[in-house]
């Protein structure tokens, strides 16, 4: 009973709710009177004062009022759920939790499944004080191509950008490399520039040419409808943007060179993880292979149970995945706007006791060693790619590695905090008028009481961080930097 119960908080429970069906057509425009918006920001603050276990963490409770209280002070005038949306992510930010994030109401995501709008075009990486095109939707244009360097849009500059947007993008701690990487992934710069700043109908961008030289374009948003039918038109058919197929998790081997590449993009329960990791270290064994390289680059997390079994395959040592594991309350005031509330509280009755210093512990894990696999234990030398993405159990995965002699961690930092996060059971609250929605981690994490607490993610080992170079040939610079190091090693054995 115990470990079913312990299994289902691993993952977060989906809120399940019945709603009445709207006769009217949902209208994103809608604007919404201070005095509901202020209601709500009522119940935002009050929730987090109330349950959140880790709400002075990395910002002191003085600096977090003042930003409470400027996000009140705000409310002047009428608003759409999405300028709301926006004052809510510039204040919940301020927490330094990637777990605690604003989302949107759900008849606002229902209206984004079937919307179509008109898109700034271009996909970015960003990194210090770069930006660089990693992909243009216009296909047609033969200037801002894969790797061209863009200084300025708008007239913002990368760090004006960068510093504006960072205050509206969620991270454990200090990790900056989780901020850089949320800009760079797919167009989340596109939305985030839109909700933020607007955008108008055409961007003035500044870039570096061929000869490198600065140069200026203007670049028209690109209207998925009507660009795609006008080019199925000249062409014949309908051309769409290349879809990347996403597989959740994957293993390559190179019997030649003894090399296993494994990619596990998620942790997430419904991937049949445990089946594929027993498979996975079978045939490692089996075929003999001593170099495995880990892809956890893109790996949010998700069931801290499958990141556990990927451990025991790998760890030399019994290891816990707490030293303390805690909530601050088991009920709340606000239960009507808790998904799943009753349920999670007599969950946390089970599992959970409240201790001397008034915390209510998850004891089992704060006391509970795991043990590495005996059968198909992999002794090999390990490389496993972190980076900005790799988040929340990916980073437990990581963190309880590092250090051991046989692995080295290859990449960049990564999002989700080294000391510890906040976590594990997570419903959403959803505000009263707007019906705007935000995560809610109701238990804390502190992997090892030993380890600093500096607010920063796991460190790689060797570093490999992106250039202009390498994102404008197409290099996997992180895949790259492993293969080399097993080649460093191979010649040293001979």
């Amino acid at each position: 009973m115990m470990r079913k119960i312990i299994c289902y908080l691993l993952f977060p429970v989906a809120c399940v709710s019945s709603c009445k069906t709207s006769k009217q057509a949902f209208n994103p425009d809608k604007k919404y009177a201070p005095e509901q918006l202020k209601e709500d920001y009522r119940v935002f603050r009050n929730v987090l004062q109330e349950s959140h276990p880790s709400l002075y963490w990395y910002t002191s409770k003085d600096s977090l009022d003042h930003y409470f209280d400027d996000g009140y002070a705000r409310i002047r005038d009428s608003m759409t759920e999405a300028a709301f949306r926006v004052l809510l992510s510039y204040v919940i930010t301020r927490i330094d939790c990637g777990h605690t994030a604003i989302k949107y109401s759900k008849e606002y995501a229902k209206y984004l499944d079937t919307a179509r709008f008109k898109t700034f075009p271009l996909g970015l990486k960003f990194w210090a004080d770069t930006m660089v095109v990693t992909v243009n939707l216009n296909r047609e244009d033969s200037i801002l191509r894969r790797g061209t360097i863009i200084k300025s849009i708008n007239g913002w500059t990368q760090p004006q950008l960068r510093d504006s947007l960072f205050k509206y993008v969620v991270t454990d701690g200090y990790s900056i490399t989780g901020k850089y990487q949320s800009l760079s992934t797919g167009f989340t710069f596109a939305n985030l520039y839109k909700n933020v700043f607007g955008m108008p109908e055409r961007s003035v961008v500044r870039y570096i040419d061929s000869m490198g030289e600065e140069q200026q374009t203007e670049l028209p948003l690109y209207d998925v409808k009507s660009d795609t039918l006008h080019k199925g038109e000249r062409h014949g058919k309908a051309h769409f943007p290349q879809l990347i197929f996403f597989s959740p998790r994957s293993l390559q081997l190179d019997t030649t060179a003894g090399t296993g590449y494994m990619t596990v993009n998620t942790f997430d329960r419904g991937n049949h993880l445990k089946k594929f990791f027993r498979r996975s270290f079978e045939g490692l064994r089996e075929n003999h292979i001593h170099n495995l390289v880990i892809d956890v680059r893109s790996n949010g997390g998700g069931d801290a149970g499958n990141s556990t079994l990927l451990t025991r395959y790998l760890i030399d040592k019994k290891f816990k995945l707490a030293d303390s594991l805690y909530a601050v309350s088991r009920t709340s005031n606000y239960n009507k706007y808790i998904s799943k509330s009753f349920l999670y509280h007599m969950l946390m009755l089970v599992v959970t006791s409240k201790k001397s210093d008034g915390k209510y512990h998850f004891g089992y894990f704060e006391r509970h060693y795991f043990s590495p696999k005996t059968k198909n234990h992999f002794d090999g030398q390990v490389y496993i790619l972190i980076g900005g993405n790799s988040f929340s159990a990916t980073t437990l995965f990581a963190g309880a590695l590092k250090g051991q002699k046989n692995v080295t961690l290859v990449g960049e930092e990564t999002g989700g905090g080294y000391y510890g996060n906040t976590a594990w059971v997570i419903p959403d609250v959803t505000l009263p008028n707007t019906k705007v929605r935000f995560r809610l981690p109701k238990f804390r994490l502190v992997v090892d009481h030993n380890r600093e607490k500096n607010g920063r993610g796991v460190m790689p080992d060797v570093p490999a961080l992106p250039t202009v170079y390498a994102i404008q040939k197409g290099i996997d610079f992180k895949a790259e930097t492993a293969r080399l190091l097993i080649e460093a090693n191979a010649r040293q054995s001979k």
